[in-house]
């Protein structure tokens, strides 16, 4: 089965400005893959030629094995954009209706409840856009993107305006979506976030990928810290595979320890570390 989303050697030039300098990336079957960089990096470019609204100066872009912007891969994927505005007169069931009317859905009723239910809006489908919270609209936002169940989402910033707890119930949905098998790229600038949901990151800055990975992958050991009957013990530059041996060595010589951390960088880190001085 082909990937969920592909892209082979993508450019994208405006006149003398390069957006895209050559990109490769792959998004698989129900994974969940964060797109992190600066403003101006390449990011909403790289999007919206997924989506089909810009025109890629070269290379390909694939979404679920068709091109993409073609009528098999519209089909195919759902997006969320940042600053999407619906309006405020509609109720839920008459906004997720419309948007199957859009898309060609003749899932009909059934699958509008089906929407609702699983972004937690079941009790709402009554309700105005206008009478919701920012969380509700963004999780209707969400229900909006999978009319027509999609095999892959493009959601750009689903997280951005929402206080913790409404976080908490988009990092839900997106670990239901991966359990369904539905793939996402996620646009963010929230790197918690993405540290706690994605399988793995891509990096863009300058229109070039400079680091990809899961973020586990992409840490590196900053130390173990031990904590003993004197305090804590910093063992600087060891790694993961070096606590059993630290940590059988100070009981050996009569420490009593009560707890092991180990340090690694963090994805703030990496980042910072990836795109340089490119953070405008």
């Amino acid at each position: 089965m082909a990937a969920a989303f592909t892209v082979r050697g993508l450019v994208k030039r405006y006149g003398p400005l390069t957006a895209l300098g050559g990109v490769d990336l792959d998004v698989e079957e129900g994974e969940l893959v964060g797109l992190l960089g600066p403003n101006g990096a390449g990011k909403s470019t790289l999007v919206k030629i997924g989506c089909g609204l810009v025109r890629a100066s070269a290379g390909e872009a694939y979404v679920c094995g068709a091109r993409a912007g073609s009528a098999e891969a519209r089909a195919a994927m759902g997006y969320l954009a940042e600053l999407f505005r619906f309006p405020g007169w509609t109720t839920a069931d008459e906004l997720l209706e419309l948007h199957q009317r859009l898309a060609g859905s003749a899932g009909g009723a059934e699958e509008r409840a089906e929407l609702l239910e699983l972004v937690g809006l079941e009790d709402a489908r009554r309700r105005r856009v206008e009478a919701m919270s920012k969380g509700m609209q963004q999780r209707l936002g969400i229900a909006q993107a999978l009319v027509g169940t999609p095999r892959f989402l493009f959601l750009d910033e689903p997280t951005s305006a929402l206080d913790p707890g409404g976080r908490r119930t988009v990092r839900g949905l997106l670990e239901e979506l991966r359990r369904r098998g539905v793939a996402v790229l996620l646009n963010s600038h929230l790197l918690s976030e993405v540290e706690l949901v994605c399988d793995r990151v891509a990096i863009l800055s300058r229109g070039s990928i400079v680091a990809e990975g899961r973020p586990s992958e992409l840490a590196r050991p900053h130390g173990v810290e031990v904590d003993v009957g004197g305090g804590t013990r910093l063992f600087a530059g060891a790694g993961r595979e070096e606590a059993p041996r630290i940590v059988a060595g100070l009981v050996a010589s009569g420490e009593q320890v009560y707890g092991v951390r180990v340090l690694e960088t963090t994805l703030e880190e990496i980042y910072l570390e990836a795109v340089g001085d490119d953070t405008a």
